[in-house]
């Protein structure tokens, strides 16, 4: 075990499992020929979809913008290589339903021809504004490339009344068989750690932990000897126990640094933003480079391949692709998976392409169809033994089945990270997890009918206020106007009368003159 100076504090629960990490972590990385063609799902990040730049029939280059993200919470999208846009239309994505979303098909025509559509390099960041650096961010289509796929501009979005202290970046890749950030940081680490001071300069952080689980010792000493390179003093890379899920954001932050993200809360609030080594290059070659996001490293294992390896393909890239380049299926395969065997989720075929989070491919020799079926509960208690977050899942279980949404709230449902810990312990081989996001999803869907249903009911009232107000309006002027009218009348009668009168004055003084004439004469 690699041993570290730096104080570590312990989670609760967690599981020491086997990893199978050496089926895939020996050989460096491969570079695949590219695909006759490549699907670019539209929605590949946590927010909203961005909007279309292209129409079938363009011509595109490597790098250009293809959706951009004009809007709050988009990611832009980027073409992974140049070619002809052949069609823009619904095919499978990466969803345990095996539904189908708008997807963009790039043909390529082989030149990988930037042209003009590299973006403007800054070769030395720390001489430029961290507002500008966090926009290029943003518009190279930078996301959490650890599965998260959150806009990595928006958590870098820091504001004054929270200062933030420590910079984490999550090195552990906990799950089995996953190696990919292994691979990338043995390989990569200088362009790492120039991504990491790049996020530095941008929060104004002096400090960065790197945690990386001590099952990488290889890795761990690529990055210490790159820190040594650049002599930055502000990065520790720190070994970690291997224990999953030490590589959740929540638990790794509490790991090294002690502090607890408040339930509901996010890291920020404690001062701590995490990124992934993979989010850090990419932040690199966005900014120095000029490059956006557009390919990334993943790894393909599983005992239904051929040969499990680690590849860096673009984004887009069919997986049928990358089996066929990786000697194909065994006879064993069984179940095809995006993410590892924890957290994945089930494919219902390898026509789906690779997106921003994919960082697995797992064909694993167990079909989902033989998992032991569900027994009652019998209030074992292992699974609040293995929960890293410190919940009850027997409780949210209960509450989540039973619809009781209110209740599994106040068991803080939210806080359920989906490791699969409970699940993986649990005697009755109750899908767990299976119930809490199904709880979740209801919540949500609850919470945008009703958001929903408040701004229809604030758009009716405004409109009947606004036709209130516009019939008192119309009231108050007719009456005005009446009144006006009415006091013209009024007026003009008054002047009648006293024109009468100022006449009958006059006769009345003309008589009374001619009889006093008269009078006189005699």
């Amino acid at each position: 075990m690699i041993q570290t100076l730096h104080k570590l504090w312990r989670n609760h629960g967690g599981l020491h499992l086997d990893y199978h990490k050496e089926d895939s972590n020996a050989a460096p990385v491969r570079h695949l020929p590219m695909a006759e063609e490549l699907i670019i799902p539209l929605q590949q990040h946590s927010g909203y979809k961005p909007t279309l730049t292209v129409k079938a029939g363009d011509y595109v280059y490597k790098g250009q913008e293809i959706a951009s993200h004009t809007g709050f919470m988009k990611v832009p999208l980027h073409a992974s290589t140049s070619g002809t846009i052949t069609a823009i239309e619904e095919r499978p994505i990466a969803h345990p339903s095996g539904l189908s979303d708008l997807c963009i098909i790039l043909k390529p025509d082989g030149k990988d021809d930037w042209d003009n559509a590299r973006m403007l390099a800054y070769p030395n960041p720390s001489q430029v504004d961290g507002e500008i650096l966090r926009q290029r961010i943003c518009a190279a289509g930078i996301v959490g490339m650890g599965g998260a796929v959150f806009p990595a501009a928006i958590k870098l979005n820091v504001h004054d009344n929270i200062p933030i202290e420590t910079l984490v970046i999550n090195g552990a890749e906990c799950e089995p068989y996953i190696t990919c950030d292994d691979r990338l940081m043995r390989e990569k680490p200088v362009e790492i750690l120039r991504g990491v001071q790049i996020m530095m300069h941008i929060i104004a952080t002096q400090r960065c932990l790197i945690g990386i689980e001590d099952n990488k010792p290889e890795a761990i000493a690529a990055m210490q000897a790159a820190r040594e390179e650049l002599g930055d003093q502000r990065i520790e890379i720190i070994p970690i126990p291997t224990l999953y899920p030490s590589g959740s954001e929540k638990q790794l932050i509490k790991i090294l640094t002690g502090k607890e993200v408040p339930s509901g809360g996010r890291p920020a609030t404690i001062g701590i933003v995490c990124h992934n080594p993979a989010t850090a290059r990419a932040i690199y070659r966005a900014v120095v480079l000029g490059e956006p996001l557009i390919d990334r490293y993943l790894t393909i294992t599983g005992k239904g391949v051929a040969q499990p390896c680690n590849v860096e393909v673009p984004l887009g890239t069919p997986i049928q692709h990358l089996i066929a380049h990786s000697g194909g299926y065994t006879p064993a395969a069984k179940r095809l998976a995006m993410g590892g065997p924890m957290m994945g989720i089930s494919l219902h075929t390898d026509q789906i392409p690779v997106v921003k989070a994919t960082n697995c491919i797992l064909v694993s020799d167990i079909p989902e169809s033989e998992q032991q079926p569900a027994l009652p509960c019998i209030r074992c208690g292992r699974c609040a033994e293995a929960c890293p977050a410190n919940l009850l899942p027997q409780q949210l279980y209960w509450h989540s089945r039973a619809r009781d949404f209110d209740k599994a709230e106040q068991y803080h449902l939210f806080d359920c990270i989906e490791c699969g810990c409970c699940a993986y312990v649990c005697p009755s081989h109750i899908r767990l997890v299976d119930y809490y996001r199904f709880a979740k999803a209801e919540i949500r869907t609850q919470r945008d009918a009703k958001t929903k249903a408040n701004i229809a009911r604030e758009r009716h009232d405004f409109h009947q206020e606004r036709l209130e107000r516009a019939k008192r309006e119309k009231a108050e002027k007719l009456a005005k106007h009446k009144a006006q009218a009415q006091t013209t009348t009024d007026d003009g009668k008054k002047a009648a009368i006293q024109a009468a009168l100022e006449r009958a004055k006059a006769k009345k003084a003309e008589a009374a003159a001619q009889t006093t004439t008269g009078e006189t004469t005699e």
